[in-house]
């Protein structure tokens, strides 16, 4: 049966994409983003498990832990950190305050829900996992391939996008403007990335720049999307930038899987 499960995190990237997988496999979220709201909604809502991010403005998650455990109804909740932390002691620090064990960031997609899962009872869990396990991994379903972030700042464009992708078994996740999907690609492992060209504030030509003058992200293959291209040659020029396609709207199903199935196997060699 699924769990019900609060998360406590600050960046709404982060958290969106920790409730996307967690409801992608069945389980209920409920979400605060500061360590006073959290800490409120888990007296009120007494979930199954707790998901707490380490660095909260306000009060932080040491502190957090620290009055969930002294509370003689709450200290029984799994509690579990999320934090980008690799200092040496920070585990012990996570530990001593009174998580029970942590998931380290950027997250995996495919690997997040069985981290999870490993700190709630079998009756609990998605997948079954032997209780003597660790089992920080879970097997994806057959039919998921990659994940897939969307940046586009149109809701009606991200909408038909995880249409024609979701149903081919790929995990979509989106932002509706740069910055965001920015942090959001930096927070987690994505094997392949689509974006809008032309986007108020910054374009998708300010979002290329930024991913390829990333070590950590130049490696993903990305793909162009333009309704209406300003320029004769638009796919000349996002090629320079490093585009590995261009597509111009409307969208064949048929044809954009056939290109998003071609990087995804050429980045996997």
């Amino acid at each position: 049966m699924p769990a019900r499960i609060l998360i406590i995190e600050d960046n709404p990237a982060n958290l969106e994409l920790m409730s996307y997988l967690l409801h992608a496999f069945g389980h209920d979220t409920l979400t605060a983003c500061d360590g006073q709201e959290g800490l409120e909604a888990a007296q009120r809502e007494s979930p199954d498990l707790i998901i707490c991010d380490v660095e909260l403005p306000g009060i932080n998650g040491l502190e957090v832990a620290r009055r969930l455990k002294s509370d003689h109804v709450l200290r029984w909740i799994p509690l579990v950190a999320v934090t980008a932390f690799a200092m040496v002691g920070d585990r012990d620090r996570m530990l001593s305050a009174g998580f029970d064990g942590y998931i380290p960031k950027p997250i995996a997609p495919e690997k997040f829900v069985g981290q999870v899962e490993a700190f709630l009872p079998i009756i609990e869990r998605s997948t079954p996992m032997a209780s003597s396990q660790p089992a920080v991994k879970i097997t994806k379903p057959e039919t998921t391939r990659a994940s897939i972030l969307v940046v586009d700042n149109l809701p009606v464009n991200i909408q038909l996008m995880r249409s024609l992708l979701e149903p081919s078994g790929y995990y979509v996740f989106s932002s509706g403007n740069v910055d965001d999907g920015l942090e959001m690609a930096r927070q987690t492992t994505f094997d392949l990335i689509i974006s809008d060209v032309h986007m108020p504030d910054k374009d998708g030509y300010a979002f290329i720049q930024a991913v390829k003058g990333d070590p950590q992200l130049r490696h993903i293959p990305f793909i162009f999307l333009s309704s209406t291209p300003e320029r004769e040659d638009e796919a000349q020029r996002v090629a320079a930038f490093g585009a590995d396609r261009f597509i111009v709207r409307p969208i064949e199903q048929q044809a954009l899987l056939a290109e998003v199935e071609a990087l995804i196997r050429f980045e996997e060699r």
